[in-house]
Parts: C-alpha cells; sequence; structure tokens
C-alpha cells in the first residue's frame, strides 16, 4: 500500500470534459488518488520520478498515439496497469493495444459503474474489456477487408483531406491545432492499413465513407 493508503491512478485525455468528469467519478471513491494529464508525455515524465499503479489513456492524444504512449509507459514502468478509455471501436487497434502491453480497453459510452468494475478487474490481474469491447473481439474476423469505424471529427478530417485541403487548413476550419490534425492523419493512415494519404482516400471513396 502506499504512503497515502491510495491507489495512485492517473487520467490521461485531452478533453477538459472527459477529463473532468472521470476526476469527480474517481475521486468519489477513497480509494484513488488521482492525478491528470492532457499530453502521454507529461505522463511519461511523471512516470520518471513517482509511482502511478493504473493509467487510463486516451487512444487519440494532441500528442501522439495511445498505442505508442502504451508501450512507453510499460517500458518505463512494466508493473504499472494500462487501460484504454476511448471512442476507437476497431477490432484491429483494440488487440493492438492489448499486443503492446495494454491491460484493457473501454469504450467511452461505457457508464460510470462499468468503468469502475473495469479498473477492479485490472487491478485483481484480468483482462479488463468493457462489455461492448467484449462484443467487438468475439465476432469472427472475415477474411474481407473491415471498414474502419470513424469517429465524428476523424470523418471531418478525411472529408477535408480529400476535398484537398492542407493541415493547416483544416486546423483552421476545426478550430484545432495542426498537431493534432497531423496525428488524426497518421491514425487514419493506421486504421484504413493506406500507404499515403492519396491511397486512404482512395478506400474511403471505394467504401462510401466520404464524397
Amino acid at each position: 500500500m502506499h504512503k497515502t493508503g491510495k491507489i495512485p491512478l492517473a487520467i490521461v485525455d485531452d478533453h477538459p470534459m472527459i477529463l473532468e468528469g472521470l476526476k469527480a467519478l474517481l475521486q468519489d471513491h477513497t480509494t484513488f488518488q488521482v492525478f491528470s494529464f492532457t499530453k502521454g508525455t507529461a505522463l511519461l515524465d511523471f512516470i520518471q520520478e513517482n509511482v502511478v499503479d493504473v493509467v487510463l489513456l486516451d487512444m487519440v492524444l494532441n500528442d501522439g498515439n495511445g498505442l505508442h504512449f502504451c508501450k512507453s509507459i510499460k517500458q518505463k514502468s512494466p508493473n504499472t496497469i494500462v487501460i484504454a478509455l476511448s471512442n476507437q471501436a476497431e477490432r484491429s487497434i483494440i488487440f493492438q493495444f492489448l499486443q503492446n502491453g495494454g491491460n484493457g480497453y473501454i469504450l467511452k459510452n461505457a457508464d460510470a459503474q462499468e468503468i469502475l468494475l473495469c479498473i477492479q478487474k485490472a487491478l485483481e490481474g484480468n483482462l479488463a474489456l468493457s462489455n461492448e469491447v467484449q462484443e467487438i473481439m468475439l465476432q469472427q474476423p472475415s477474411n474481407s477487408y473491415e471498414v474502419p469505424r470513424l469517429t465524428k471529427r476523424e470523418h471531418q478530417i478525411l472529408q477535408a483531406i480529400a476535398n484537398g485541403h492542407t493541415s493547416a487548413e483544416i486546423a483552421d476550419t476545426l478550430f484545432i491545432s495542426i498537431i493534432t490534425v497531423e496525428t488524426h492523419r497518421r491514425n487514419l493512415l493506421q486504421k484504413f492499413k493506406a500507404r499515403n494519404m492519396a491511397e486512404l482516400v482512395k478506400i474511403a471513396i471505394e467504401h462510401k465513407l466520404i464524397d
């Protein structure tokens, strides 16, 4: 047990409302000492000096990708439990996260009780998957191409790329940083298993994901 008698838990998410909501939920439970970060790099710096037992990690952050951050956290602190808390519901991404050392995966539409249950499962040494993630994992993968599910923001960026807009133009239009646009571009390439933007747009048009 730690000096405070509480389990140190870190939340990494760049959406203030989600961050505040999770902090409120977890601080109500006297079990946890909660730390919050909007950047993955800030968490990596923090765990150099401090013990963190559990990390709730968003998959798309302004300064990088949750898959890479999971790997880095595990390299620096192998005993830290890392659970994804994400809107990304692709089977391939969930698999990759778990292969990178992740201990669980929760979709952001899970309710408070389910989130707490998953954290408890992970602390007991079990794989912590929210109900919807369990259903996705049980689906038999078909040999046909698995069309990625896009978030609203990813769809906006993909459409803008198809329309020939630059990252700077997309950032201005959507009131987000260029780094965020670039992160989404990398994630979209990964989701579609595309080698470049031209191939990404071609696949998206073939599957009628964009006009």
